[in-house]
């Protein structure tokens, strides 16, 4: 009978999965990124215990970073796991060290990993012979205009709550104002409301407050003004406008920090020896809503006029500039750069047959904003 071979053997014939590859980075680390608590895998030669444990709090991560430059590491990396990687990315960056995040869902099907420990060798693994991509993040003055902006999206979108449940109580009193007004959050609706939360009740002297540009008579908002007067719809209205007033102070105190940001960013084009075109046909030409002129901030920190393309709009162009950034040097080519937006094809082939049409399913804003121009164009 044929002797079996031990399982030892066995698994030292199969041999190492790496082996044969050529190592791209020796000073490399690896990090599993936890909400409480971060392994981190140095090689086996750089210290008596290459794995370490460290907590979460600021100090644990400035002890990691002067253990990392105590083992001569010069780069690292770890999962982009929520927004646990972010502080320590900071932390690694200022410290000196080449900071890499890779995409979890590149690394979850890749074998080889069980626990904490495991994870972090496997990654400190992949990254010492490169097989892992870093994941686009932009820089500093970028990503500051970008929390900015982000903010202000999250401000105005609560604000649009707001102004939802206004409009409920609104109706279940059967006030018909947005019958007769197009927006009840512009100059004449919020004149209008604020009075009602003030105890006016004649429609008559509510509809005085009727500006020049609303199409309705007075009398037409008058009567849209008719209603039960319930109390506690009367409460709910009273609490949503000041929530409603609240945000759009907030929004205004967002839009500053924008401004100040956007002027301290380093212009790659002097508006005064290249004036800044004028606006295209049919383009808004109009400034931010908080009157600082942020087409001309975007052609002074990018050195061309994003407007001037069609479907670009200057709210479309400050979401691309603040995700992307305007260095466009850290993609290959256009390709690279579509693939990232994950605008480019994604179709499926076996056998020489399409099984699936599509484009790849990305988070990603930049993206977003450049699908609502091109529709914007149909």
């Amino acid at each position: 009978m044929a002797r079996q071979p031990s399982k030892g053997k066995k698994d030292s014939a199969r041999g190492d999965a790496t082996q044969g590859l050529v190592p791209l980075n020796l000073d490399a680390a690896g990090i599993d990124v936890g909400s409480a608590e971060h392994y981190v895998a140095v090689p086996q030669d750089r210290d008596a215990e290459p794995v370490r444990k460290f907590g979460s709090f600021t100090a644990d991560l400035h002890r990691m970073a002067r253990w990392l430059r105590d083992c001569r590491i010069k780069t690292v990396v770890m999962q982009s796991t929520g927004v646990y990687w972010t502080a320590l990315y900071d932390v690694l960056e200022s410290s000196g060290l080449e900071v890499n995040v890779a995409n979890a869902r590149h690394t979850k099907s890749l074998p080889g990993r069980k626990t904490d420990v495991q994870e972090c060798q496997w990654l400190q693994k992949l990254h010492t012979f490169g097989l892992l991509n870093n994941s686009f993040r932009p820089p500093e003055e970028i990503r500051v205009l970008r929390g900015y902006l982000r903010q202000r999206e999250n401000l105005v979108a609560t604000a649009a709550g707001c102004i939802q449940h206004m409009q409920k109580a609104l109706t279940e009193m059967n006030i018909q104002l947005a019958n007769v007004i197009s927006d009840i959050s512009g100059t004449t609706g919020m004149a209008i409301l604020r009075n009602i939360v003030r105890g006016e009740r004649d429609p008559q002297k509510l509809a005085m407050h009727k500006h020049s540009r609303i199409r309705a008579s007075r009398q037409e908002i008058a009567r849209s003004l008719e209603g039960t007067w319930r109390q506690e719809q009367l409460f709910v209205l009273e609490q949503s406008l000041d929530l409603c007033q609240t945000y759009q102070q907030k929004i205004q105190t967002c839009d500053q920090r924008i401004d100040e940001q956007l002027r301290s960013m380093e212009a790659r084009i002097d508006p005064r020896s290249e004036p800044l075109p004028e606006p295209r046909r049919g383009k808004d030409a109009r400034s931010h809503p908080s009157g600082f002129d942020l087409r001309g901030h975007l052609y002074r920190i990018t050195g061309v006029d994003l407007t001037q393309i069609d479907g670009i709009e200057v709210q479309t162009a400050q979401t691309i500039v603040s995700e992307v950034g305007v260095d466009m040097s850290r993609w290959k080519t256009e390709k690279h750069f579509a693939s990232w937006l994950g605008l480019c094809p994604d179709n499926r082939i076996s056998g020489g047959r399409v099984l699936k049409r599509g484009t790849r399913r990305v988070v990603n804003r930049a993206s977003t904003a450049l699908r609502l121009a091109a529709s914007a164009l149909l």
